[in-house]
């Protein structure tokens, strides 16, 4: 049973990665360096942070480094926000009782003025703040509150953090809501992945606050999906870190007593904002142990095409993190999920014969 949950910051409980992109390619600027693509700070940002500048700018002083970053932080911060979930999970550990704790590298002030504005503080009991590399405070905060290893949970969305965990011999669960991909999480081999914290409490709520052996459910999972086409011909890819970071389309699971149709227009509605017309069905997908997915499912995929009513006001939920309308043949040159990449290419064979 976990008694004790021992929380990173960034990008678990409050989405700050916007502005720490700002402030790094800030940094690499004002030493003569071109700025780094998203998906590029994403995949080379790591903890003990000091690999990163090593990497990059081994000929600038650390105290130069933190100086700018610091600077351009401050005047970006504003835009740091808390993640969805995050509220509704603290107070989960408050009315459970479980003990919790912070271990994070955010600056001291950096964390005075995010924990204000989101009102976190009161949520958090012992804050430890500041700390490059996690690993060598871990033990520390074990042994000072007598917190037992198996009854301790590290929640985090970095390698780093499950390192950390491992290093302290609790148990890690990796969080999909921040920087680190779930192909660089599932290398650090944590107890648990989820897709949010909002997927966590469901899973200890289920499991009485123990961690579940095994992610994958027992009966296969039925779902909808769609290829949404609009006005011009061009169909709708959206971008979710569940998927791999890949593109797709959107769609979800069917629920209870409701209809495959009802689910396609709710399921569309949520997660981009669009109501559908034409709807049609078009193929069924078994997808099984994908590696594309962030945790092990058997899913069968009910897939349709239809039309968008109003495309220019699509409004992404918190599923996703980014989406384009593109012709068919060349979605089928970006990097696709294989379900998505089967339908294409079947409704582009149907439209040619």
């Amino acid at each position: 049973m976990i008694r004790n949950i021992i929380f990173d910051w960034s990008g678990t409980l409050v989405d700050d990665l916007p502005a720490v992109w700002q402030a790094t390619n800030f940094v690499l600027t004002q030493a003569g360096l071109a700025e780094l693509s998203l998906q590029q700070f994403r995949r080379e940002f790591c903890l003990p942070f000091h690999g990163f500048y090593d990497r990059h700018l081994p000929h600038v002083p650390m105290e130069q480094l933190e100086a700018w970053f610091h600077d351009r932080f401050r005047a970006v911060q504003d835009s740091v926000e808390p993640l969805t979930h995050a509220r509704e999970f603290l107070a989960f550990c408050r009315a459970r009782d479980l003990r919790t704790f912070l271990l994070s590298a955010v600056h001291r002030d950096h964390f005075a003025v995010q924990a204000a504005a989101t009102g976190f503080r009161e949520f958090i009991g012992h804050p430890y703040v500041g700390v490059w590399d996690k690993r060598a405070k871990i033990h520390e905060i074990l042994d000072t509150h007598n917190l037992s290893p198996r009854e301790t949970l590290f929640v985090g969305d970095m390698q780093h953090d499950i390192d950390t965990a491992k290093h302290g011999g609790i148990l890690s669960c990796a969080v999909l809501t921040g920087y680190h991909s779930v192909e660089q999480l599932r290398a650090s081999e944590p107890d648990l992945i989820v897709e949010h914290l909002g997927e966590l409490q469901q899973l200890l709520e289920q499991h009485h606050l123990a961690i579940p052996g095994g992610q994958a459910p027992q009966q296969p999972i039925v779902t909808v999906g769609a290829l949404i086409f609009n006005s011009l011909g061009e169909v709708l890819m959206i971008r979710t870190h569940k998927w791999s970071n890949l593109w797709g389309i959107p769609g979800g699971k069917i629920k209870f007593g409701e209809g495959s149709l009802d689910a396609v227009r709710r399921e569309l509605k949520e997660e981009t904002n669009l109501d559908v017309t034409d709807i049609e069905f078009a193929l069924v997908q078994d997808c099984i142990h994908s590696k594309e997915f962030y945790r092990d499912a058997h899913f069968v995929l009910l897939n349709y095409t239809c039309c968008a009513r109003n495309a220019e006001g699509v409004i992404l939920n918190d599923e996703a993190n980014d989406y384009c309308w593109v012709r068919p043949d060349a979605a089928l040159k970006m990097d696709l999920n294989q379900p998505t990449r089967r339908l294409l290419e079947a409704v582009l064979a149907r439209s040619r014969a």
